[in-house]
């Protein structure tokens, strides 16, 4: 049963519903704007008239200024869906999302606008990660506070489905904890009255995704690279596109709902395969070295130091390259056929859009290597990232 809608803060506009009539006054702050006719606010559709009232129910997508969320809105939109783009910061949701789309803020650290953002809403995408904000507890404590709430917001507004990306490693291993950290969050996001679709992806190849950037980063920047041992951790990346199709695609199947899916492009490479092919598109191929003693909080302060991509958001991408992430289960593709990404292709569709501007493109900064940052016996990689 669906709740009432809740009472608006000044200022903010209310969804219109059985409960609520149309508002024909814009707010002043932007909190909530809504498809409708033609009177419009920042460039965003406005709700006016009884308009939002005859469209079907909008599917949330919580994270939608973010890297894989900035992606989807448009190619969900593209399906005819009537999206509804949540994001904690309006300002950056409105320069990276189409003009048409509905927005809503709410904080998922505090709640606020949780449920105003969810009412009326029968899907929703969950592409929350904490990287970077890890708060008192830690960042899987802020993974677990955010997914809670968002559950118990969805329960009280009656949302019936939500999708959620999650991370992709070898359940007969033990896990990173940043992988234990996405089982925990897709454990809390299916204890709720909502049947939860999981896609579970390695890493997402594109223009400022954190894992992406991090690798593109460090070859760009170091003519020689001192690695631990685990990067001949084996992993599946994914095209950003792919992900993206994936994630429509099982929006669009009724059948999904309640089930976990694998998610990998077409190319399984080791760790320090993924850096020497980026060095291939790039023009520069990194010398590589192992050492056998190089912690993950050693190696994050490094990949801190030498990127743009800060320790704190390092060390949880640093510590998931210690579990293998190669699909298993291949039942997505059957659902969803299409002609996957080649790795290389995905690389220089990457590149391209960090080059045209789309998104933030790297700064070439030359840095001293640091010392000390490990010892023992130097084992050398090949040049070529192509497996014989």
């Amino acid at each position: 049963m669906i709740n009432s809608p809740p009472t608006p803060e000044p200022g903010i506009l209310p969804t219109p519903g059985p409960n609520c009539p149309a508002v024909k006054r814009v707010p002043t702050d932007g909190a909530l704007f809504l498809a409708g006719d033609r009177a419009r606010e920042g460039g965003h559709k406005v709700l006016a008239g009884s308009a939002a009232r005859r469209a079907s129910p909008p599917v949330a997508v919580f994270g939608a200024s973010g890297f894989v969320g900035r992606a989807l809105v448009p190619r969900l939109g593209a399906d005819g869906v009537r999206v509804r783009a949540v994001a904690r910061d309006l300002a950056r949701a409105r320069g990276v999302l189409p003009p048409t789309v509905e927005l809503a803020r709410a904080d998922l650290s505090t709640g606020e606008g949780l449920d105003r953002a969810v009412y009326g809403v029968e899907s929703a995408y969950y592409l929350i990660v904490s990287f970077g904000a890890a708060g008192r507890h830690g960042f899987a404590a802020s993974d677990r506070e955010a997914a809670r709430r968002f559950v118990e917001a969805c329960d009280r507004s009656g949302v019936r489905r939500i999708i959620y990306l999650g991370g992709l490693g070898d359940e007969d291993r033990p896990l990173s904890e940043h992988l234990t950290s996405r089982r925990e969050v897709a454990r809390i996001l299916g204890s709720g009255s909502a049947e939860l679709t999981q896609i579970r992806a390695a890493m997402i190849v594109g223009a400022g995704g954190a894992s992406f950037e991090m690798a593109a980063q460090l070859v760009e920047r170091l003519p020689v690279m001192v690695l631990p041992r685990w990067v001949e951790t084996r992993s599946q990346p994914i095209a950003l596109r792919d992900a993206v199709e994936y994630l429509a695609g099982v929006g669009r199947l009724p059948h999904t709902a309640g089930r976990s899916f694998d998610a990998g492009g077409p190319e399984v490479l080791r760790y320090w395969e993924v850096l020497l092919r980026i060095g291939e598109r790039l023009g520069r191929v990194p010398r590589l070295i192992t050492v056998p003693v190089l912690t993950p909080s050693l190696s994050a302060h490094w990949v801190g130091f030498i990127t743009e991509v800060d320790s704190a958001t390092a060390r949880p991408l640093v510590d998931g390259l210690t579990s293998e992430a190669v699909v298993r289960d291949d039942t997505l593709r059957g659902l969803l056929p299409f002609r996957r990404t080649a790795f290389d292709a995905a690389v220089d569709l990457a590149l391209a859009e960090r080059s045209t501007g789309t998104a933030r493109r790297a700064r070439l900064r030359w840095r001293r290597f640091p010392r000390g940052l490990g010892g023992g016996p130097l084992r050398l990689l090949p040049r070529s990232g192509r497996t014989p």
